[in-house]
């Protein structure tokens, strides 16, 4: 092969392999955004991602799970932290009882005195439970789980209630009248774009009519023996 027919060769060849550079770094722009970094997701990853569940039951999977069938799945995986009834222990969360304290100075919010929805208790749990091993528990798990979690706050009250995609939408939890919508936008200074009022915008000093409740977050200083016990009011 002459001298000018390899230098051709050679340059055709860097060119050749330039388009396709350049091509692959386009797609990965356009994947990735400006910076060209990742991929477009496949179906199967957005699928493996894309499981919440919505009030109306949108979401749920095909499953079903007994009280008594959750009870053994909670005692294994959810008691360590949460004690053996929803108690909780230690600082973890309670997960039961509650009942008529939203009022009280110390309110206790719990899935049964507090949540509004049973697609919260569904998706949290399929989502982020146990603590330290999320996402190990099967769709049928997670249906007995919450349906032991029913159980626990008196919300059902047959160790043999069987919760499914079927009745899962007829289940209503105490508290869920007392959540409105979010109607922020339609007050006016959303409404028609004007700025929010940031000073005098009443007449008049600031007035206190309520005080935060004691959080018990704030240590007591041992050598002062006139702190208070807990945290700021």
């Amino acid at each position: 092969m002459s001298r000018f027919l390899k230098l051709g060769f050679a340059a055709g060849l860097l060119l050749g392999t330039a388009c396709l550079g350049a091509t692959a770094q386009a797609s990965d722009a356009a994947a990735g955004g400006k910076l060209g970094i990742g991929r477009v997701a496949t179906p199967e990853e957005v699928a493996a991602w894309d499981i919440d569940v919505r009030p109306d039951g949108q979401g749920l999977p095909e499953g079903r799970g007994t009280v008594s069938e959750g009870m053994a799945i909670y005692d294994e995986n959810c008691a360590s932290c949460h004690g053996d009834f929803g108690e909780a222990i230690d600082r973890w969360p309670v997960l039961a009882g509650g009942q008529g304290t939203l009022e009280a100075e110390r309110p206790e919010k719990t899935i049964g005195s507090y949540w509004p929805y049973l697609s919260t208790v569904y998706d949290y749990v399929r989502r982020a439970m146990p603590f330290g091993n999320a996402r190990s528990l099967s769709d049928d798990d997670v249906y007995a789980l919450t349906a032991y979690l029913l159980y626990l706050n008196d919300l059902v009250d047959d160790e043999e209630f069987e919760l499914s995609k079927e009745n899962f939408t007829s289940i209503k939890l105490p508290n869920e009248e007392n959540f409105i919508d979010d109607d922020r936008l339609e007050e006016p200074h959303y409404a028609d774009k004007s700025e929010p009022c940031m000073t005098d915008c009443k007449p008049g000093q600031a007035e206190i009519t309520m005080h935060a409740a004691v959080l018990d977050v704030t240590p007591e200083d041992a050598g002062d023996k006139d702190a208070p016990a807990g945290g700021i009011d």
